[in-house]
């Protein structure tokens, strides 16, 4: 009987924790809409260059993952909730550098050193926000049971999509009008601290959370040249090698969209953030399906399946630059497959390792995936300033090349990587099916008396 209260009770402090982590996210989200979301743009308002804009996402993308690395042995000696939350408060101090920028580019002190500085104090700010992930990943797969991850993390990440499409669709109107009235820095003053506060109120949640105890053995622990040498031959490793390689691929291109957009298409914000927010709306869409799929039939699955589609999302910028087209085809694709591809990602980790050991290896994983962001970047900072075409534009040919290195990387990786957990094997026409409701029946010319399918969809 005690034990029955004590599960009981377990229970329910899991099912209220849960609960915070989607009020938790939901700030967070804000923060990530009105502040992250808009450094990119940003950065072009203040002048940065091409490669300059380039190397943003580069340096922050491998400065992420090296403090999560760093930072995982915190677990050995710190509660994860005194993590989260001294790392929440720290970040937050530091993105008022942000604010500071923007009020000295808008008085004209130190203009020609801003972009530089930016780059300097976002990078500090991306060190500092990463200290939390891996004590955050290892809370959460501690509270969300193995059977009901799918269900659980897509419903978490569909809520948050919403918050993400209203409140970055908010800060594009409100931007577009102090741009129109010349006060940009004004707007991006007061969106960074909105950013700054929405931020802080996570604490609250996290203070209210239950964490479970956490027992790490000193011989639970790897270093990085291990989990290097023997990522070849384990599944986990072949997994962490294959997304390192799809986000080299991957950030060959992506900083440049929003350049590509701003400068050479010549997109005010509301535009730009409808195209950057379409396959958000789309992933809100396709994301509770994608998780009752890889509950049923495993990530793995969603993995091969969003990877064939994810090359195909650069290709089809070289086809047009208006609003309409890059909304309803490139964003659409990318959406159905970004969704799956993150949600399936992170499931994965949590199938492939055991709890002990999640914080350590998801920062090595996040690590191999920033080096690999970092090159990318890094490559495609370096072919935007040498590459001298008069064939196309520059920026396009960039994005030709990120695809065809996504599909080389999806064609090579995905047959050596394995399903973990025991799942339904995979009918194609079934899980299609599952996508509509039960009532749906299509017109079929099975013969000239059936017009439609009896059977209801499962």
């Amino acid at each position: 009987m005690k034990k029955k209260k004590e599960n009981r009770k377990l229970k329910e402090l899991k099912h209220k924790t849960r609960r915070f982590s989607i009020k938790e996210g939901i700030f967070a989200s804000i923060r990530n809409s009105l502040g992250d979301s808009y450094v990119a743009p940003f950065a072009i308002a203040i002048n940065s260059s091409n490669s300059m804009i380039a190397m943003l996402s580069a340096i922050t993308g491998l400065l992420g993952p090296i403090s999560q690395w760093q930072s995982s042995r915190l677990l050995e000696n710190h509660s994860r909730k005194k993590i989260l939350i001294n790392s929440v408060i720290l970040s937050s101090i530091v993105w008022a550098s942000l604010i500071i920028i923007a009020f000295l580019f808008y008085k004209g002190i130190w203009v020609s050193s801003l972009p530089l500085l930016l780059l300097i104090f976002f990078s500090i700010y991306i060190l500092v926000a990463n200290i939390a992930y891996p004590a955050w990943f290892s809370w959460m797969g501690d509270v969300v049971d193995e059977g009901y991850r799918g269900k659980w993390f897509s419903k978490r990440n569909y809520v948050l999509g919403i918050i993400t499409l209203i409140f970055t669709i908010l800060a594009a109107f409100f931007l577009d009008f102090f741009k129109k009235n010349n006060w940009i820095m004004i707007g991006f003053m007061i969106l960074f601290s909105l950013a700054l506060i929405s931020r802080l109120i996570c604490c609250y949640y996290f203070k209210k959370s239950y964490e479970p105890r956490l027992r790490i053995k000193k011989k639970s622990y790897f270093s990085f040249f291990q989990f290097i040498k023997k990522a070849p031959s384990n599944n986990f490793g072949k997994f962490s090698i294959f997304r390192a390689l799809m986000e080299f691929a991957a950030h060959i291109a992506t900083p440049l969209f929003a350049v590509y957009m701003l400068r050479n298409l010549g997109f005010n914000y509301i535009t730009f953030m409808a195209v950057v927010l379409a396959h958000t709306l789309f992933g809100i869409f396709i994301i509770k399906w994608w998780g009752k799929f890889a509950d049923k039939y495993g990530n793995y699955n969603v993995l091969k399946i969003t990877a064939i589609l994810l090359p195909i999302y650069p290709v089809l910028w070289l086809i047009s630059g208006s609003p309409i087209f890059l909304i309803l085809c490139p964003s659409l694709v990318k959406g159905v497959a970004i969704a799956g591809f993150n949600l399936a990602g992170g499931n994965f980790v949590y199938d492939s390792v055991k709890p002990e050991k999640r914080a350590l290896a998801v920062s090595y994983y996040n690590l191999l995936t920033g080096i690999g962001i970092f090159l990318g970047a890094g490559l495609g900072a370096i072919l935007v300033k040498t590459l001298t075409i008069n064939f196309m534009d520059v920026l396009l040919f960039i994005f030709l090349i990120s695809g065809f290195a996504r599909l080389i990387v999806s064609l090579t990786m995905i047959p050596f990587i394995k399903e973990v957990r025991k799942t339904k094997k995979l009918d194609s026409r079934k899980a299609i099916e599952s996508l509509f409701p039960r009532k749906i029946r299509f017109p079929i010319l099975e013969g000239p008396h059936e017009l439609f399918i009896r059977r209801k969809f499962k």
